[in-house]
């Protein structure tokens, strides 16, 4: 297991879904500049040898001829668990926001004023919701990586320093993952106003009179911005499930070696 099989952000969909939403007018070579010195530049010298000291730890296995019959239960099992853990999550990101309580009737029975429908259109409530969602997905994959961590380490004899690689790992992307993931939030907020000048810009252009009630319907730009939004978040989550993912299939691979 190498750092490029572990950690593929240049090729996750994240890395594609913020080029494709930065301007048009960058360009799609310093778009894909932009991203990708965000993204990748994140290990020092000291970094740097401290994976490499784990890397030579995984090569330095001496192979067993002996391996329980355990070690590949374990390891389907751990997978099945990131597989829970992916379904719970991606319900999650997928999940519509919770409606409002439906007011009160008036004690005379006269009509109560509807839902504002421009209530959505800032991005205060947008951005308070995916933060949530985001806690909770760096919570629960984080559990899920602990868990896959420490079920490798005894699964079978030669997959206990590729879960050190991991710990590793862990310990040095940690601070630059989680300068990445503040980050994500304002490429929201910007796409939630890319979409709304779109709207304007097309109204301007027909002359049509604007109908806030069809924001949140298909074809509006509401309805295309929740999508934006679900995108984010899936995205989001497959990067952070990345090296759990990695960590299984080295594992995998190791018990495969092993018992061969």
């Amino acid at each position: 297991m190498n750092l490029h099989s572990h950690h593929r952000l240049h090729s996750s969909a994240l890395v594609r879904l913020l080029q494709q939403w930065m301007p048009a007018a960058q360009g799609r070579a310093r778009r894909e500049v932009d991203v990708g010195e965000e993204l990748s530049q994140w290990l020092s010298t000291v970094d740097a040898v401290t994976l490499s000291r784990a890397v030579r730890a995984t090569e330095d296995v001496v192979p067993t001829s002996v391996l329980e019959d355990t070690g590949s239960a374990a390891l389907r099992q751990l997978a099945q668990l990131v597989t829970t853990a992916r379904a719970e999550l991606t319900a999650l990101v997928e999940g519509r926001p919770a409606a409002g309580r439906p007011q009160r009737s008036r004690a005379d029975n006269t009509p109560t004023d509807p839902p504002d429908p421009t209530a959505e259109a800032e991005f205060a409530p947008h951005g308070a919701r995916y933060l949530s969602a985001q806690k909770q997905i760096e919570a629960r994959t984080a559990v899920v990586r602990a868990q896959v961590r420490s079920g490798v380490a005894s699964a079978a004899p030669g997959a206990s320093p590729l879960a050190a690689l991991d710990a590793v790992m862990e310990q040095v992307m940690a601070p630059r993952e989680q300068r990445l993931w503040a980050t994500l939030a304002g490429h929201l907020e910007r796409r939630m106003a890319h979409r709304r000048q779109l709207h304007e810009d097309m109204l301007a252009a027909t002359g049509s009179v604007d109908d806030p009630a069809r924001w949140k319907q298909p074809g509006g730009w509401l309805h295309a911005f929740e999508r934006d939004l679900q995108a984010l978040l899936q995205a989001e989550l497959d990067v952070r499930l990345q090296p759990v993912m990695g960590l299984l299939e080295a594992a995998q691979h190791k018990n495969k070696e092993l018992t061969e």
